[in-house]
């Protein structure tokens, strides 16, 4: 096959069978550039899977370090990456599972001075942050710049998630603003179980691959939520507000 070596038809052989994806598919994956915002529950599973699939290009934001209450759920670290900035273990990690991916590192944490200039690098994004100004930010950011995005959030046992893309409802159109405090308290309050970020951030990455390959329906004006308690999984159909502040003006 054109273009890959003995090694790498070996390791994407799984994606050549699919006919789907096939040589072309694997192709785009590869040439594939993937931004994941948030290096901890949701961006571990992503970083991990992406770079097993081949994604040739993938960006971990990310200004944190490694803390010892991170690894019940933040699965691309390790006890010895204590105290290490968590962007440095993901890339390392990365690169341990596929070498033929180009991980770029970014130890900061996107705010309106970077944000876009960090964004427009890439041609999909994850958003696997853990509060909702680093949401909105994501949302406002991409939409103003067209760029498809993969939101993702997790509470308690529950999880849901949708993509965006040009002309499909926006993270405003579905929740409107950021909410109260004490109506929607952070995970550090509340808890999370911890394999609810392996079930979100897998989905995320299917839909990335799903968005680089052209795969599949993306999860576009639908939200997908889970409760693990049960394992009851839903899908809220939504539509975009005419009258978004962000979405409706682009």
């Amino acid at each position: 096959m054109i273009g890959f070596t003995k090694e790498e038809l070996s390791r994407y052989s799984r994606h050549f069978l699919l006919k789907e994806c096939g040589v072309e598919g694997q192709n785009r994956i590869r040439r594939g550039r993937v931004l994941i915002v948030g290096a901890g529950g949701l961006g571990s599973p992503v970083a991990l899977y992406l770079a097993a699939a081949g994604v040739g290009t993938i960006g971990i934001a990310d200004g944190d370090v490694v803390d010892l209450s991170n690894l019940q759920r933040q699965v691309i670290h390790t006890t010895a990456d204590v105290g290490r900035p968590k962007v440095e273990s993901a890339c390392e990690r990365i690169k341990a599972i596929n070498p033929h991916v180009i991980a770029e590192p970014i130890c900061d944490l996107l705010n309106e001075a970077n944000a876009a200039d960090i964004i427009r690098n890439y041609d999909f994004i994850v958003d696997a942050t853990d509060n909702f100004a680093a949401k909105m930010l994501i949302n406002d950011t991409c939409v103003t710049m067209e760029k498809p995005f993969s939101h993702g959030g997790i509470l308690r046992f529950e999880g849901h998630t949708f993509t965006w893309v040009p002309g499909s409802a926006c993270y405003r159109c579905i929740f409107g603003g950021e909410p109260p405090l004490d109506v929607v308290p952070p995970a550090a309050e509340t808890g999370v179980f911890g394999v609810i970020a392996g079930i979100l951030g897998t989905i995320q990455a299917a839909e990335a691959l799903k968005f680089l390959t052209g795969i599949g329906h993306l999860l576009t004006d639908s939200l997908l939520t889970f409760d693990a308690k049960t394992m009851d999984f839903g899908k809220i159909c939504v539509s975009r507000n005419k009258q978004c502040g962000v979405c409706a003006v682009v």
